[in-house]
């Protein structure tokens, strides 16, 4: 796979805001992108301009990791525990701690308690103080996710759907892998849709709330899956609040799109890359040289400022 450019699209106003009310930026799989939210909005950077930004330290940071797929061992990653590992050791080294780790799903292949437990023994080595964990749909096969909640679920609702607040962010993790639609669409049914509903009503429109799931919350790619039924009125419950940044995971490489108020963002596997949508035949593991595979794999790492509601989501490839 060619590397490609960091940014594909882009549509700014002086500022660097389109407020006519739709600005997409899209970056795929390659070089890091800097991405830095304020005010709601998502503005884009060139990795080689993070040396020219303003860094701010913010109260504390946090990062994300996805589809680590502990357990698959075919040709395009013969050793996804080793990557994972990289991963951590990547996160181990950035110059500020990560004070939590946000798992955006498929953990394992295929739900092996093994599987789990190798997980479980890799992130014991991460410096942070906390993870925090949503289902993909290889985390619940077989059993519906019962074994997944024995492990992570523990104090969540229904499927494993739950929100905590962290210095004034107000976090949302939502499970989009039961019960999926044709062609693997995601799906929140009823149940979620009304907690959620409730669980964001009663904050502050000025409070950052940041969405987490494992399939994109945004219509990616339907004919592939990559996007989640009712989405749109999950999101419908978000539109009061300044600031909003929806993280996901499942489609292995990392895209952005600012709609509104409303930042979405996809991470890079820590396992192997998936061909760019309608680019294959199909989504599924693609195998790349060797020597380039730590280019299509990755970690994202996010700083809030409190004050400016600002989150600074910068994604790093293993490389």
């Amino acid at each position: 796979m060619e590397d490609k450019p960091t940014l594909i699209e882009q549509i700014q106003s002086n500022d660097g805001i389109d407020r006519r009310g739709f600005l997409k930026c899209m970056a795929w799989a390659g070089t890091a992108t800097v991405c830095v939210l304020q005010g709601g909005v998502l503005k884009s950077f060139a990795a080689d301009d993070m040396a020219k930004m303003k860094h701010h330290k913010g109260d504390f940071a946090f990062v994300q990791i996805s589809d680590s797929h502990i357990g698959f061992n075919k040709p395009a990653n013969t050793d996804v525990t080793a990557t994972l590992n990289h991963a951590i050791a990547k996160i181990n080294a950035l110059p500020v701690q990560p004070e939590f780790i946000l798992h955006t799903g498929d953990l394992s292949h295929l739900s092996e308690p093994g599987e789990f437990d190798t997980l479980d023994q890799a992130l014991k080595s991460v410096k942070t103080g906390q993870v925090f964990y949503v289902p993909g749909e290889h985390d619940v096969l077989n059993d519906n996710g019962v074994q997944y909640r024995e492990r992570y679920g523990k104090n969540t609702k229904g499927d494993g759907w739950y929100s905590f607040d962290k210095n004034g962010v107000h976090f949302v993790g939502l499970v989009n892998v039961m019960n999926l639609k044709a062609g693997g669409l995601g799906s929140l049914g009823h149940e979620q849709l009304e907690w959620f509903e409730d669980d964001v009503q009663h904050l502050k429109a000025s409070t950052p709330v940041v969405v987490f799931a494992h399939i994109p919350l945004w219509s990616v790619y339907p004919d592939w899956g990559w996007g989640t039924d009712y989405s749109e009125q999950a999101l419908g419950y978000l539109k009061r609040f300044g600031s909003v940044t929806v993280l996901n995971g499942h489609i292995h490489q990392v895209m952005q799109k600012v709609e509104g108020k409303v930042s979405f963002h996809t991470a890079r596997s820590t396992a192997f890359p998936q061909p760019e949508p309608g680019k294959a035949a199909g989504p599924g593991p693609m195998k790349v040289p060797a020597e380039k595979l730590a280019s299509v794999l990755g970690v994202t790492d996010v700083d809030f400022v409190r004050g400016k509601h600002s989150l600074a989501i910068v994604d790093s490839t293993l490389e």
